[in-house]
């Protein structure tokens, strides 16, 4: 078992509180967006085994086998989950992520290209797909898929939109519709954005939330046409516990809340507004699903008594939340693990020894430690979520 020291990345829509309240420490100065656990090489977490500190990167590419367990260093050769805490105080851009068969032919192309790897204007950092569960930690506010066309015409209908976009979604033309909005000049952008916020001031029936947010996005982003593009999404609110699960394609936004986000370790961004960063539009549409869907959290297992799995088709990571009391919890570790302690502290205890885990704290624990058991160090019970590789399906 290896207490991990994690990085935290200080984007400016992060929350000056949230994660320093987590860990137990005075608010930062300035936003703290993601806390980061895992071996991603942007910001790998560190361990410390006797007098040597190496990043947990290192410390797998020396033994991977050992580290991951043999089956999971086949599959992946690294640790293929990375695990946060996503804390947003403003909203996130508009963005999607690739398909993996999409993600190997961009990076590929942008290589060839000799786009640097770290460059702003590159779209591919690595050549993998990056689908992602959120689980709020708090009430949490994220834009998810695309709503059924007819329903936004009626909002765009009410909104006053150009009547040529309208006919679109009653047609159920989602790409033309956005590739639109894209397509248009600044001054278009801001003369279509201006108008239909100012709508938003009497809202269609039904869509008094989704006018709210629009307002709150012009003013944090004046004149960006992702305003008008967040229209066309479905608004959903999680509430503590509850996860929303995003696979590629999907465009979406997480707009204000804090929660444990797993996902594959790929850094594949295409932003599709409400960002001053590279968009590339092209790319974008060419990656996007535009099937309507229904956006509801993912389903959830009650796979034993303390622990509930959220389900999800991902292959890289499973994810779990443990409610753990005095009585000791036992697992048995088939690959790496990854346990976040998000409330109390827990006593963790395997063949290699014992250690307390801290509310904020988290550990890597591999298949070398055999099985792990867990109990609450504190009257009132704990909390923790488990992030490891996806079991073979049955």
């Amino acid at each position: 078992m290896d207490r991990l020291e994690n990085g935290i990345q200080r984007y400016a829509w992060g929350s000056r509180e949230a994660i320093a309240t987590l860990q137990g420490r005075p608010a930062a100065g300035e936003p703290e967006a993601e806390l980061w656990m895992g071996a991603h090489p942007q910001l790998p977490s560190h361990v410390t085994r006797g007098d040597v500190r190496r990043s947990l990167r290192d410390w797998i590419a020396d033994a991977p086998a050992r580290e991951l367990g043999p089956s999971v260093a086949a599959a992946f050769g690294e640790l293929p989950f990375l695990l946060k805490v996503l804390a947003a105080e403003e909203p996130l851009s508009l963005q999607a992520h690739p398909s993996a068969a999409q993600a190997a032919a961009g990076f590929a192309r942008e290589d060839a290209e000799g786009i640097p790897r770290d460059a702003p204007q590159r779209s591919y950092r690595d050549p993998r797909h990056k689908p992602e569960l959120l689980c709020a930690l708090t009430p949490m506010d994220a834009l998810c898929g695309f709503r059924a066309p007819g329903e936004t015409a009626r909002l765009f209908r009410g909104l006053g939109a150009p009547a040529h976009l309208v006919a679109l979604l009653e047609a159920g033309d989602l790409r033309s519709v956005l590739g639109d909005l894209l397509a248009r000049d600044r001054g278009a952008r801001e003369t279509l954005v201006s108008q239909m916020v100012a709508a938003c001031a009497a809202p269609p029936e039904g869509f008094e939330r989704e006018c709210a947010w629009a307002v709150r996005l012009a003013a944090k982003y004046p004149g960006d046409v992702g305003v008008v593009s967040a229209l066309l999404l479905n608004l959903l609110r999680l509430a503590p516990g509850e996860a929303l699960y995003l696979d590629a394609g999907n465009l979406h936004a997480y707009l204000h809340g804090v929660g444990v986000e797993l996902m594959a370790a790929s850094d594949n961004v295409l932003r599709g507004g409400l960002t001053q960063k590279h968009m590339d539009e092209r790319e974008l549409l060419s990656v996007l699903d535009f099937s309507p869907i229904e956006a509801r959290p993912v389903p959830v297992l009650q796979s034993s008594p303390e622990e509930r799995t959220y389900q999800t088709p991902a292959r890289e990571f499973c994810l779990s939340r443990l409610d753990v009391g005095g009585d000791e919890v036992r697992r048995a570790l088939d690959g790496p693990e990854i346990w976040l302690a998000t409330r109390g502290a827990i006593t963790l205890r395997s063949a290699r020894g014992e250690l307390v885990v801290q509310q904020g704290q988290s550990v890597f624990l591999s298949p070398n430690d055999g099985s792990v058991s867990a109990h609450a160090a504190q009257a009132g019970g704990a909390t923790l979520y488990r992030a490891r590789v996806a079991p073979p399906a049955t």
